[in-house]
Protein backbone atom coordinates (compact mmCIF):
# COMPACT_ATOMS: atom_id res chain seq x y z
CA UNK A 1 0.00 0.00 0.00
CA UNK A 2 1.72 3.09 -1.34
CA UNK A 3 0.70 6.57 0.01
CA UNK A 4 1.52 10.27 -1.84
CA UNK A 5 1.22 13.32 0.26
CA UNK A 6 1.11 15.91 -1.95
CA UNK A 7 1.78 19.89 -1.56
CA UNK A 8 0.75 22.71 -3.63
CA UNK A 9 3.45 25.02 -3.17
CA UNK A 10 3.84 29.07 -4.06
CA UNK A 11 6.78 30.64 -2.52
CA UNK A 12 6.79 28.52 0.57
CA UNK A 13 10.96 28.08 0.89
CA UNK A 14 9.99 29.52 4.53
CA UNK A 15 7.21 27.21 5.83
CA UNK A 16 8.14 24.23 3.63
CA UNK A 17 10.74 22.39 6.03
CA UNK A 18 8.54 22.23 8.63
CA UNK A 19 5.45 21.00 6.59
CA UNK A 20 8.41 18.44 5.57
CA UNK A 21 9.43 17.51 8.39
CA UNK A 22 5.89 17.20 10.41
CA UNK A 23 4.72 13.82 7.80
CA UNK A 24 5.80 10.94 9.14
CA UNK A 25 7.24 7.96 7.08
CA UNK A 26 6.12 5.48 8.86
CA UNK A 27 2.27 4.67 9.22
CA UNK A 28 0.48 1.45 10.13
CA UNK A 29 -1.23 0.22 7.14
CA UNK A 30 1.29 1.91 4.72
CA UNK A 31 4.57 0.33 2.92
CA UNK A 32 5.44 3.37 1.67
CA UNK A 33 4.87 6.88 2.02
CA UNK A 34 6.07 9.54 -0.60
CA UNK A 35 6.46 13.00 -0.50
CA UNK A 36 5.67 15.12 -3.33
CA UNK A 37 6.18 18.85 -3.98
CA UNK A 38 4.10 20.84 -6.37
CA UNK A 39 6.04 24.10 -7.40
CA UNK A 40 3.39 26.59 -9.07
CA UNK A 41 6.16 28.80 -10.29
CA UNK A 42 7.69 30.13 -7.00
CA UNK A 43 10.21 33.19 -7.72
CA UNK A 44 11.87 31.70 -4.57
CA UNK A 45 14.03 28.50 -3.49
CA UNK A 46 10.56 26.40 -3.15
CA UNK A 47 12.08 23.65 -5.34
CA UNK A 48 15.58 23.55 -3.81
CA UNK A 49 14.13 23.48 -0.24
CA UNK A 50 12.07 20.54 -0.72
CA UNK A 51 14.71 18.43 -1.97
CA UNK A 52 17.19 19.45 0.84
CA UNK A 53 14.64 18.78 3.11
CA UNK A 54 13.61 14.82 2.18
CA UNK A 55 11.14 15.52 -0.56
CA UNK A 56 10.91 12.43 -3.12
CA UNK A 57 9.52 14.22 -5.81
CA UNK A 58 9.22 17.50 -7.65
CA UNK A 59 6.56 19.30 -10.11
CA UNK A 60 7.50 22.47 -11.34
CA UNK A 61 5.64 25.18 -13.13
CA UNK A 62 8.03 27.97 -15.20
CA UNK A 63 5.07 30.21 -14.50
CA UNK A 64 2.57 30.13 -11.37
CA UNK A 65 -0.83 28.29 -12.99
CA UNK A 66 -2.97 28.54 -10.46
CA UNK A 67 -3.99 25.99 -6.96
CA UNK A 68 -6.56 24.18 -8.90
CA UNK A 69 -3.96 23.65 -11.64
CA UNK A 70 -1.46 22.50 -9.05
CA UNK A 71 -3.62 20.33 -7.53
CA UNK A 72 -4.44 18.37 -10.77
CA UNK A 73 -1.27 18.32 -11.48
CA UNK A 74 -0.54 16.34 -8.19
CA UNK A 75 -3.11 14.22 -8.74
CA UNK A 76 -1.78 12.65 -11.90
CA UNK A 77 2.21 12.59 -11.04
CA UNK A 78 0.78 10.79 -7.53
CA UNK A 79 -1.04 8.41 -10.15
CA UNK A 80 1.98 7.30 -12.55
CA UNK A 81 3.84 7.05 -9.02
CA UNK A 82 1.57 4.72 -8.20
CA UNK A 83 -0.11 5.83 -5.26
CA UNK A 84 -3.09 3.51 -3.50
CA UNK A 85 -4.06 6.55 -1.14
CA UNK A 86 -3.02 10.18 -2.15
CA UNK A 87 -3.28 13.26 0.47
CA UNK A 88 -3.00 16.55 -0.08
CA UNK A 89 -1.90 19.33 2.57
CA UNK A 90 -0.83 22.98 2.52
CA UNK A 91 2.67 23.58 2.57
CA UNK A 92 2.11 26.28 5.28
CA UNK A 93 1.70 23.94 7.80
CA UNK A 94 -1.44 24.79 8.21
CA UNK A 95 -2.69 20.92 9.09
CA UNK A 96 0.16 19.27 10.60
CA UNK A 97 1.13 16.20 9.58
CA UNK A 98 0.96 14.07 12.52
CA UNK A 99 -2.32 13.72 11.38
CA UNK A 100 -2.05 12.04 8.18
CA UNK A 101 -2.31 8.52 9.85
CA UNK A 102 -5.99 9.78 11.40
CA UNK A 103 -6.81 10.97 7.93
CA UNK A 104 -6.43 7.80 5.97
CA UNK A 105 -7.74 5.63 8.27
CA UNK A 106 -11.98 5.49 7.17
CA UNK A 107 -9.75 4.50 3.95
CA UNK A 108 -7.89 1.72 5.41
CA UNK A 109 -10.89 0.28 7.17
CA UNK A 110 -12.68 0.31 3.64
CA UNK A 111 -15.44 3.19 5.02
CA UNK A 112 -14.76 5.99 3.30
CA UNK A 113 -13.84 7.10 -0.93
CA UNK A 114 -12.71 10.47 -0.20
CA UNK A 115 -11.95 12.06 3.51
CA UNK A 116 -12.05 15.83 4.40
CA UNK A 117 -10.28 17.62 7.23
CA UNK A 118 -12.79 19.33 9.47
CA UNK A 119 -11.30 22.61 11.36
CA UNK A 120 -14.52 23.11 13.00
CA UNK A 121 -14.66 26.57 11.07
CA UNK A 122 -16.90 28.09 14.13
CA UNK A 123 -14.13 27.78 16.77
CA UNK A 124 -11.94 28.44 14.45
CA UNK A 125 -9.82 31.16 16.53
CA UNK A 126 -7.60 32.85 13.80
CA UNK A 127 -10.25 33.36 11.12
CA UNK A 128 -11.72 36.59 11.92
CA UNK A 129 -16.19 36.65 12.49
CA UNK A 130 -16.46 37.89 8.95
CA UNK A 131 -14.50 34.47 7.67
CA UNK A 132 -15.95 32.64 10.34
CA UNK A 133 -19.62 33.09 8.80
CA UNK A 134 -18.53 33.16 4.94
CA UNK A 135 -16.95 29.79 5.68
CA UNK A 136 -20.34 28.43 7.08
CA UNK A 137 -22.64 30.17 4.52
CA UNK A 138 -20.12 28.67 1.46
CA UNK A 139 -20.05 25.04 3.48
CA UNK A 140 -24.34 25.19 3.75
CA UNK A 141 -24.44 25.83 -0.19
CA UNK A 142 -21.88 22.94 -1.41
CA UNK A 143 -23.46 20.92 1.16
CA UNK A 144 -27.40 21.26 -0.48
CA UNK A 145 -25.49 21.28 -4.04
CA UNK A 146 -23.65 17.93 -3.88
CA UNK A 147 -25.96 15.82 -1.75
CA UNK A 148 -23.37 15.56 1.25
CA UNK A 149 -22.41 16.55 5.13
CA UNK A 150 -19.00 17.84 4.88
CA UNK A 151 -18.94 20.77 7.30
CA UNK A 152 -15.70 22.16 6.21
CA UNK A 153 -15.60 22.08 2.40
CA UNK A 154 -12.80 25.02 1.94
CA UNK A 155 -10.37 22.71 3.93
CA UNK A 156 -7.27 21.59 2.02
CA UNK A 157 -6.34 18.66 3.93
CA UNK A 158 -8.07 16.12 2.50
CA UNK A 159 -7.11 12.01 1.57
CA UNK A 160 -8.54 10.16 -1.03
CA UNK A 161 -8.24 6.39 -2.77
CA UNK A 162 -6.62 5.69 -6.16
CA UNK A 163 -9.73 4.91 -7.84
CA UNK A 164 -11.53 9.04 -6.52
CA UNK A 165 -8.65 10.42 -7.85
CA UNK A 166 -9.05 8.39 -11.38
CA UNK A 167 -12.85 9.56 -11.87
CA UNK A 168 -12.38 13.72 -10.68
CA UNK A 169 -12.17 15.95 -13.11
CA UNK A 170 -11.44 19.76 -12.14
CA UNK A 171 -12.52 22.18 -14.35
CA UNK A 172 -12.24 25.13 -12.15
CA UNK A 173 -9.66 27.68 -12.53
CA UNK A 174 -10.15 29.19 -8.89
CA UNK A 175 -9.92 26.04 -6.60
CA UNK A 176 -10.76 22.77 -6.59
CA UNK A 177 -12.12 22.62 -2.85
CA UNK A 178 -15.63 23.23 -3.98
CA UNK A 179 -15.29 21.55 -7.59
CA UNK A 180 -13.94 18.25 -5.78
CA UNK A 181 -16.71 17.99 -3.00
CA UNK A 182 -19.40 18.12 -5.84
CA UNK A 183 -18.24 15.62 -8.02
CA UNK A 184 -18.12 13.47 -5.09
CA UNK A 185 -21.39 14.01 -4.14
CA UNK A 186 -22.79 13.62 -7.90
CA UNK A 187 -20.84 10.80 -8.19
CA UNK A 188 -22.22 9.16 -5.16
CA UNK A 189 -18.78 8.29 -3.59
CA UNK A 190 -17.79 7.66 0.48
CA UNK A 191 -17.13 10.96 1.74
CA UNK A 192 -16.14 10.84 5.41
CA UNK A 193 -15.22 14.57 7.52
CA UNK A 194 -12.58 14.03 10.26
CA UNK A 195 -12.43 16.61 12.95
CA UNK A 196 -8.68 17.72 13.06
CA UNK A 197 -7.09 21.07 14.44
CA UNK A 198 -5.28 23.66 12.31
CA UNK A 199 -2.74 26.44 13.08
CA UNK A 200 -2.77 29.77 11.98
CA UNK A 201 -0.75 30.64 9.24
CA UNK A 202 0.02 33.68 6.69
CA UNK A 203 -2.73 35.34 5.10
CA UNK A 204 -4.22 33.90 1.78
CA UNK A 205 -2.37 34.04 -1.22
CA UNK A 206 -5.61 33.00 -3.55
CA UNK A 207 -7.76 35.71 -3.57
CA UNK A 208 -7.12 39.45 -2.64
CA UNK A 209 -10.15 40.58 -0.82
CA UNK A 210 -13.31 38.58 0.59
CA UNK A 211 -15.25 40.08 -1.81
CA UNK A 212 -13.05 38.30 -4.53
CA UNK A 213 -12.95 34.98 -2.59
CA UNK A 214 -17.27 35.10 -2.32
CA UNK A 215 -17.63 36.46 -6.07
CA UNK A 216 -15.59 33.47 -7.40
CA UNK A 217 -16.68 30.72 -5.49
CA UNK A 218 -19.99 31.52 -5.89
CA UNK A 219 -19.22 31.59 -9.82
CA UNK A 220 -17.39 28.11 -9.01
CA UNK A 221 -20.70 26.56 -7.29
CA UNK A 222 -23.20 27.69 -9.56
CA UNK A 223 -21.03 27.01 -12.91
CA UNK A 224 -20.54 23.20 -11.24
CA UNK A 225 -24.06 22.79 -10.48
CA UNK A 226 -25.29 23.82 -14.30
CA UNK A 227 -22.79 21.43 -15.22
CA UNK A 228 -24.35 18.73 -13.04
CA UNK A 229 -27.66 19.32 -12.43
CA UNK A 230 -28.69 21.28 -15.59
CA UNK A 231 -31.87 20.37 -16.39
CA UNK A 232 -33.11 21.37 -12.77
CA UNK A 233 -31.30 24.71 -13.09
CA UNK A 234 -32.83 25.84 -16.19
CA UNK A 235 -36.16 24.37 -14.99
CA UNK A 236 -36.14 26.66 -12.17
CA UNK A 237 -35.26 29.62 -14.37
CA UNK A 238 -37.75 28.79 -16.95
CA UNK A 239 -40.46 28.25 -14.40
CA UNK A 240 -40.13 31.42 -12.73
CA UNK A 241 -40.33 33.34 -15.66
CA UNK A 242 -43.06 31.72 -17.05
CA UNK A 243 -44.87 32.36 -13.52
CA UNK A 244 -44.09 35.86 -13.70
CA UNK A 245 -45.17 36.07 -17.30
CA UNK A 246 -49.00 34.51 -16.40
CA UNK A 247 -49.18 36.64 -13.45
CA UNK A 248 -48.38 39.40 -15.69
CA UNK A 249 -50.73 38.08 -18.61
CA UNK A 250 -53.64 37.75 -15.97
CA UNK A 251 -53.49 41.36 -14.68
CA UNK A 252 -53.70 42.13 -18.33
CA UNK A 253 -57.14 39.89 -19.21
CA UNK A 254 -58.36 41.27 -15.51
CA UNK A 255 -58.44 44.97 -16.77
CA UNK A 256 -58.99 44.05 -20.05
CA UNK A 257 -62.24 42.24 -18.94
CA UNK A 258 -63.19 45.42 -17.16
CA UNK A 259 -62.54 48.00 -20.05
CA UNK A 260 -59.68 49.14 -18.60
CA UNK A 261 -56.60 48.62 -20.70
CA UNK A 262 -55.31 52.34 -21.62
CA UNK A 263 -51.69 52.14 -19.43
CA UNK A 264 -51.74 48.70 -19.31
CA UNK A 265 -50.25 47.56 -22.24
CA UNK A 266 -46.56 47.22 -20.75
CA UNK A 267 -47.88 44.19 -18.83
CA UNK A 268 -49.02 42.93 -21.98
CA UNK A 269 -45.67 43.44 -23.97
CA UNK A 270 -43.44 42.03 -20.16
CA UNK A 271 -45.94 39.05 -20.05
CA UNK A 272 -45.14 38.07 -23.53
CA UNK A 273 -41.25 38.63 -23.28
CA UNK A 274 -41.12 36.57 -19.74
CA UNK A 275 -43.45 33.74 -21.55
CA UNK A 276 -41.13 33.41 -24.40
CA UNK A 277 -37.80 33.57 -22.26
CA UNK A 278 -39.61 31.22 -19.92
CA UNK A 279 -39.80 28.77 -22.94
CA UNK A 280 -36.50 28.96 -24.11
CA UNK A 281 -34.95 28.72 -20.37
CA UNK A 282 -36.57 25.19 -20.99
CA UNK A 283 -35.53 24.59 -24.06
CA UNK A 284 -31.82 25.11 -22.66
CA UNK A 285 -32.58 22.59 -19.59
CA UNK A 286 -33.40 20.10 -22.53
CA UNK A 287 -29.90 20.49 -24.37
CA UNK A 288 -27.99 21.42 -21.50
CA UNK A 289 -29.25 18.13 -20.05
CA UNK A 290 -28.12 16.36 -23.14
CA UNK A 291 -24.46 17.54 -23.04
CA UNK A 292 -24.11 16.50 -19.74
CA UNK A 293 -25.28 13.05 -20.64
CA UNK A 294 -22.28 13.43 -23.27
CA UNK A 295 -20.08 14.73 -20.63
CA UNK A 296 -20.56 11.81 -18.20
CA UNK A 297 -20.20 9.42 -21.30
CA UNK A 298 -17.04 11.54 -22.00
CA UNK A 299 -16.10 10.97 -18.09
CA UNK A 300 -16.38 7.54 -18.11
CA UNK A 301 -14.15 6.78 -21.04
CA UNK A 302 -11.24 9.02 -19.48
CA UNK A 303 -12.07 6.60 -16.48
CA UNK A 304 -11.25 4.12 -18.22
CA UNK A 305 -8.30 5.46 -20.61
CA UNK A 306 -6.82 6.80 -17.02
CA UNK A 307 -7.37 2.98 -15.74
CA UNK A 308 -5.74 1.14 -18.84
CA UNK A 309 -2.73 3.48 -18.07
CA UNK A 310 -2.29 2.95 -14.59
CA UNK A 311 -2.37 -0.93 -15.31
CA UNK A 312 0.29 -1.21 -18.03
CA UNK A 313 2.44 0.77 -15.67
CA UNK A 314 1.58 -1.20 -12.83
CA UNK A 315 2.46 -4.43 -15.45
CA UNK A 316 5.92 -2.48 -16.56
CA UNK A 317 6.53 -1.58 -12.89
Amino acid sequence: MKLVVQIPCLNEEKTLPEALASIPRRIPGIDEVVVLVIDDGSSDRTSAVAREHGADHIVRFPRHKGLAYGFVAGLDASLKLGADIIVNTDADNQYPGDQIPALIAPILAGEADFVIGDRGISQVEHFSWTKRRLQEVGSWVVRKVSNTEVPDTTSGFRAMTRETALRLNIVSEFTYTLESIIQAGKKRMAIASLPIRSQETRPSRLFASTFEYVKRSAATIVRIYAMYEPFKLFTLLGGLLLSLGVALGLRYAFFWWHGDVRGHLQSAILSVLLLILGFQALQWGILADLIASNRKLLEDLLYRVRKMESAEKDDRG
